[in-house]
């Protein structure tokens, strides 16, 4: 008997990946959907691109986004009286 040896397709890359959706990276900072939109209203949250009514956001620039808040915090926190 012989054996037919096939080798393995490229791998399908899908179209999306490294690209989260708005309401997945809501979930994954612990915010509302409505936050993120309105972080981006501000021009303060991670940087976003719109497909259509779908708003994406790219895995690495949010994790770019989040070192940069740490490195440098912008806005001093202040306690309320």
């Amino acid at each position: 008997m012989t054996e037919t040896m096939t080798s393995p397709g490229p791998s399908k890359l899908r179209v999306l990946s490294g690209w989260i959706s708005r309401l997945d990276l809501a979930l994954e900072l612990d915010v509302t959907v409505e936050t993120l939109h309105r972080w981006e209203k501000l021009r303060f949250g991670p940087p976003c691109v719109r497909a259509g009514r779908k708003i994406y956001y790219r895995r690495d620039a949010v994790q770019e986004w989040l070192l940069q808040q740490e490195a440098s915090p912008s806005h001093a926190r202040r306690a309320r009286r």
